[in-house]
Parts: C-alpha cells; sequence; structure tokens
C-alpha cells in the first residue's frame, strides 16, 4: 500500500463540491456539521468492524470465538 490511492474525477468533484458548501457555513454551522461527520466516521468504522468479524466468523456466533 505504498501507492496512494488515486480518486476517480466525481470523487474529486464531489471533495470540490464539498468544499464550497464549507466555505458558506458559519463558523458554529461548520463545528456543528463537523461533529456528526465525526459521529458518521465512527458509526461507519465500528460497522466495517463488525461486518468483517462477521465475514470472517469471529462474531459470538462462531463455535470457536472468544
Amino acid at each position: 500500500m505504498d501507492k496512494p490511492i488515486e480518486l476517480t474525477l466525481e470523487q474529486q468533484f464531489s471533495i470540490r463540491s464539498f468544499a464550497t458548501q464549507v466555505q458558506n457555513m458559519s463558523h458554529e454551522q461548520a463545528k456543528d456539521f463537523l461533529v456528526k461527520l465525526y459521529e458518521q466516521m465512527v458509526v461507519r468504522e465500528a460497522t466495517y468492524k463488525e461486518l468483517l468479524k462477521h465475514q470472517w466468523g469471529l462474531d459470538a456466533g462462531s463455535s470457536w470465538a472468544a
């Protein structure tokens, strides 16, 4: 994974659009938005972990799970 991931044109546009939206926010709106965005990131990470545990058979239903 030494090579950086290249974003598609659509992803680059989405980032640019997002940056424009943030620029137009008030300071308070930006702070609130940042907290909500972080919360979504944490939930996404937890979801990925649960999906991987299930996929790899490490969930509680597994006969050899700790």
